[in-house]
């Protein structure tokens, strides 16, 4: 008989999908930052085409069975991480101009999804959401400016620290969507 996690974000058979996407990003975000010259255009690319793929994934874990109380932020979350990641592959043009502001929003969602989550768990390590949150708005914030100024060095470096951190986060989280056995 299957217990249920009663984590925030619930459970689901496909954790290991997260824990995919949360790896192949650590390894875009490395690859970003020692080969630089790969071009601003082709990381918008390969983030828009990820932000498709986690969007499917978000919105399959928050459909699925097992779903928990938080699956209102998965449908969310999905839904915007497929929009934005359909924008910046549609258009490499479009793409150059607004992938900070569109990774500004998106750090902006996930901070602020990040502090409202910490707020329902339970546990000694409650406090590493809001952690999580502040960090992921400060990227945000920081991405923000990166576009305002139209520093190309500066969104570089953070979409290379953005693809490790959000790769990492994934990876780590992926252990708290696994079903628990009885």
């Amino acid at each position: 008989m299957k217990a249920f996690n009663s984590t925030y974000l619930g459970t689901t058979r496909a954790w290991w999908a997260v824990l995919v996407v949360g790896i192949l990003m650590v390894i875009c975000g490395f690859a970003y930052w020692f080969w630089p010259q790969a071009g601003y255009a082709i990381a918008s690319q390969i983030f828009g085409w990820l932000l498709l793929l986690t969007g499917i994934v978000q919105l399959c874990v928050s459909s699925g069975p097992h779903r928990g109380r938080g699956w209102g932020w998965w449908l969310a979350g999905g839904v915007i991480n497929i929009f934005i990641g359909f924008m910046l592959v549609r258009s490499i043009l479009l793409s150059e101009e607004v992938f900070p502001y569109f990774l500004a929003m998106l750090f902006i969602f996930w901070g602020v999804e990040a502090l409202i989550s910490a707020c329902y768990r339970q546990g000694k390590y409650w406090w590493l959401g809001i952690i999580n949150g502040i960090l992921l708005l400060l990227i945000g914030f920081f991405f923000m400016e990166a576009g305002w100024v139209s520093d190309m060095l500066m969104v570089s470096f953070l979409t290379s620290i953005a693809f490790i951190y959000w790769g990492f986060s994934l990876a780590i989280g992926s252990y708290e969507l696994r079903p628990v056995e009885e």
